[in-house]
């Protein structure tokens, strides 16, 4: 799985570099047919986004969400993909 980390008016740190990898590394685990992440963690005002874009097997899967806390931001973006993650496994076993 390649991860490509992207900062919008955020600088990227080693720490959140590698809690972003791992927090992907976790996904990987229940599929393992990611091809391409790109996350995108953005900074406006007061709000930390973070959205994510994963290519896998037979599409592509998108989540983004908001928060006060960066690292918050990144929790709930992981449990949004996967669900979807999931649920686009289940999917393909099903066809």
């Amino acid at each position: 799985m390649q991860l490509n980390l992207t900062g919008r008016h955020v600088e990227i740190t080693d720490s959140l570099r590698d809690y972003v990898t791992n927090k992907f590394a976790k996904l990987e685990r229940h599929f393992d047919h990611i091809n391409n992440v790109h996350v995108i963690l953005d900074v406006e005002k007061l709000v930390q986004k973070a959205e994510a874009t994963l290519h896998v097997n037979g599409g592509e899967l998108f989540a983004s969400t908001e928060h006060q806390d960066m690292y918050a931001a990144i929790d709930s973006l992981i449990d949004k993909l996967d669900r979807q993650v999931i649920k686009h496994k289940e999917k393909l076993t099903r066809h």
